[in-house]
């Protein structure tokens, strides 16, 4: 079973910031970082496909793409592949928010 991450502010008290993550935040964050792109289809494939429709915000990590996917004000993304906890930690430092598991 694979691990599943959610980078949320909803821990975060009422200060400057707001209680989510609006789509429009993360594509202009998303934006500025190279090693990501946009699409609002995701495609798994092995010995089915499946296309699942959405934000996704695709981290390229050598050969690898990895989905992190905006819903409902939160960010979420999985833990299958290692490399990926330190770059979602940063993101989530720099979103000012934080990181819960599940």
């Amino acid at each position: 079973m694979s691990q599943r991450y959610r980078i949320t502010r909803t821990l975060q008290e009422n200060g400057d910031s707001a209680q989510t993550i609006s789509l429009e935040e993360c594509k202009r964050y998303f934006m500025s970082k190279p090693d990501f792109s946009y699409t609002s289809v995701f495609t798994v494939t092995g010995s089915t496909s499946m296309s699942i429709e959405g934000d996704f915000f695709m981290w390229s990590y050598g050969d690898i793409k990895i989905p992190f996917r905006h819903y409902q004000g939160d960010i979420y993304v999985s833990g299958t592949n290692e490399a990926v906890i330190p770059k979602m930690f940063e993101v989530a430092s720099e979103l000012e928010a934080d990181v819960l598991e599940g």
